[in-house]
């Protein structure tokens, strides 16, 4: 479920249960004023997606909203954004994607050629990724109350592989894979918006996950768990997820891909790479047995070429499970955890 807060102490985060901006302002507004009066066992997973039994059949439902500024960004626009993030959250579960809503917030006195572009290119993303979008609804608000468009997106798949895809689903002795370099979608959304000039080329990751996933299911990985890395980057990913498992993760910041251009922004800006939001990468959590397999099943594939191992899971006294711990280029280790807020408001 996801919403724009308007509550003073999270102004303008979005709130997504079990996954989301990762502010601890964010996680504190759920535990105290959301789960208290929904709160259920699918909600509990903490995971991209809900798997539901129907019948015989398990699926995977997962809703969401894109208020991003600008609505056309170098490397996409908020109507591709919207079909490939609800894609990815999808395949996030194991799921193959299948059919997509549509409901357009629309702000009194847009272009209508802005509409038509976004409709346009939604039209192309859902052609791309095999989905159809099937039902919506049409909303206007009033001049200056809705950033020209916002999007919410809800979809469907069919979950088709056995294995339990979920946080506490992963083990001890885990492999921690990345599908590639990170940060490029936040630096790039936040140049274009702020009108900043770097002198290297600089474009967002948007892209659809589904492919890679399905490779390493059909091929018969045992992926223990699967998260895409948007608002809060890698960092908030990690710590959120080793949260829910109780698990100790530990990571070798040498072995995270980051490209010269978002590094040199991100020193630049004072900004940390491993916050950024990415909208065509995820981490997969896999036996160590099988890394080499999953490596080669996901360079196949354009998105996730650059595949890596980052880290693995580690077995731990109680009192630290739930942490993540980086290590530096020398050799120095430290604790992960969640920024107090947004780096980057309004990018996905």
């Amino acid at each position: 479920m996801n919403t724009d807060c308007p509550l003073p102490i999270a102004t303008e985060q979005t709130i997504r249960l079990g996954h989301g901006s990762g502010g601890e302002l964010t996680q504190r507004l759920l535990r105290q004023f959301v789960l208290p009066h929904i709160d259920n066992a699918w909600l509990q997973q903490g995971h991209d997606s809900a798997a539901l039994p129907i019948g015989n059949t398990q699926i995977a439902f997962t809703t969401d909203s894109f208020v991003i500024t600008p609505l056309f960004f170098p490397g996409g626009d908020i109507g591709e954004l919207a079909v490939f993030g609800t894609v990815n959250d999808l395949a996030m579960s194991g799921a193959r994607p299948l059919y997509l809503s549509c409901s357009l917030i629309l702000e009194e006195g847009l272009e209508m050629d802005i509409l038509q572009q976004v409709m346009a290119s939604m039209g192309r993303a859902a052609t791309a990724t095999g989905v159809q979008l099937v039902t919506g609804d049409t909303k206007v608000v009033e001049r200056g109350k809705g950033d020209g468009l916002y999007i919410n997106t809800a979809g469907i798949g069919l979950v088709e592989s056995l294995q339990t895809i979920t946080p506490q689903a992963i083990e001890v002795g885990d492999a921690i894979l990345l599908s590639g370099d990170i940060g490029r979608h936040g630096i790039a959304v936040m140049a274009q918006r702020e009108g900043l000039e770097f002198g290297f080329p600089l474009a967002s990751d948007c892209a659809p996950l589904h492919q890679p996933v399905q490779a390493l299911l059909n091929n018969g990985i045992d992926v223990h768990c699967l998260r895409d890395l948007t608002r809060g980057g890698l960092a908030t990913a990690m710590v959120e997820l080793a949260e829910t498992a109780g698990l100790e993760f530990w990571i070798s910041e040498d072995h995270i891909p980051i490209s010269e251009s978002v590094q040199g922004a991100c020193e630049l800006l004072g900004l940390d790479a491993l916050y950024a939001a990415n909208e065509g990468r995820f981490i997969a959590f896999v036996p160590a047995a099988e890394v080499d397999s999953a490596l080669n099943l996901l360079a196949a594939h354009p998105v996730s070429r650059e595949a890596c191992v980052i880290g693995r899971v580690n077995a731990v006294a109680p009192r630290d499970r739930g942490r993540v711990i980086i290590e530096n280029t020398l050799g120095c280790e430290r604790l992960l955890e969640r920024l107090p807020g947004e780096q980057l408001p309004r990018i996905c």
